[in-house]
């Protein structure tokens, strides 16, 4: 997610952003916006990221400010994407153009903390999510029904749905999978549903299951795999006697995927909080109380404010280890 503005003496001639990938960049936006090209020659560009130096799906930027005169160039960030990393900013130097870099950097990083987490940590950038009840259960010791048992309110849950149109993945474990027989798509909020990732050990899932059916890209994690890939659906082998979060993320990486919300139960969880692999965890506390059940995950706790949705209350931890 990248923006740019061109300005002249004090005032804005030009502005675009990156709308999406295959199409023009940031900096093309901003170029072909500005009504009079003569002052592109006394005007400063500020880019969020690093300008590309390489033919992609769109010609390189830098070749384009180079070929516009534009003198002066304010970049918010280095390109961690080894196809750019700073040679972006070579080439620009070397055209004898003033370049600033490092403006506002922490905030442009935060922008695109998924696609910078992918190229410097070659995995996805991931999110641990759950619902607690007010005593600490993320589910009862019993339930009648196949399906969910709440413990957020509607708008908590449409939130979720919010989430999840902005994450390319969506990971449940098991038990979740089996117990709650989800869709893990987007039906509360308008957007792309993700892909949806489901760990299968010794294939218990049923093929009835609506993982199964065909609608979403899926990606089963299992030990032995006898199946067939199919359309939207693909199996991965992996050894569950082993750290399995490592693997997971590194088959993740491997699909291209930059980002994983996980939405599984506390097995699952734990072994990615345990790994030490993930980046967010969103944490619900609703109102209902369970008295017994399964215990939430145990996370090392932060001193982050928390926000209230309604009556339920929403801490947001960032792991900066």
């Amino acid at each position: 997610m990248v923006g740019s503005v061109i300005v002249y003496e004090d005032l804005i001639i030009g502005e675009g952003w990156h709308k999406k990938a295959g199409e023009p960049h940031a900096e093309v936006n901003a170029v072909n916006s500005v009504k009079d090209k003569s002052l592109l020659e006394k005007s400063t560009i500020y880019v969020s990221l690093e300008p590309c130096s390489h033919f992609g799906k769109t010609p390189p930027c830098s070749d384009l400010i180079i070929q516009n005169r534009i003198p002066n160039v304010v970049i918010g960030t280095v390109d961690p994407n080894e196809k750019v990393a700073g040679k972006g900013i070579k080439k620009l130097i070397e055209a004898g153009i003033n370049v600033t870099v490092g403006v506002l950097e922490e905030e442009c990083n935060e922008l695109n903390k998924r696609f910078f987490t992918f190229h410097s940590k070659q995995r996805p950038y991931i999110i641990l999510k759950w619902a607690e009840s007010q005593d600490g259960f993320i589910a009862p010791s019993e339930r009648n029904e196949q399906k969910p048992v709440w413990i957020s309110n509607p708008y908590s849950r449409q939130l979720v749905h919010k989430w999840r149109t902005e994450e390319q993945a969506i990971l449940v474990g098991t038990q979740t999978a089996i117990d709650d027989n989800p869709k893990l798509d987007v039906r509360d909020w308008s957007g792309n549903s993700p892909i949806r990732i489901v760990l299968d050990r010794n294939n218990r899932i049923p093929k009835t299951h609506q993982l199964f059916n065909n609608k979403l890209k899926t990606i089963v994690f299992c030990h032995l795999s006898n199946n067939t890939n199919e359309e939207n659906l693909t199996f991965e082998v992996i050894d569950f006697n082993q750290n399995i979060a490592p693997q997971i993320a590194r088959t993740l990486f491997e699909h291209q995927i930059q980002s994983v919300i996980i939405e599984g139960g506390r097995q699952t969880l734990q072994t990615f909080i345990d790994a030490n692999l993930w980046d967010e965890a969103r944490i619900f506390k609703g109102k209902t109380i369970f008295k017994n059940g399964t215990k939430s995950p145990l996370i090392k706790p932060t001193t982050n404010q928390p926000q209230f949705i309604l009556d339920d209350e929403l801490i947001i931890f960032k792991n900066h280890d």
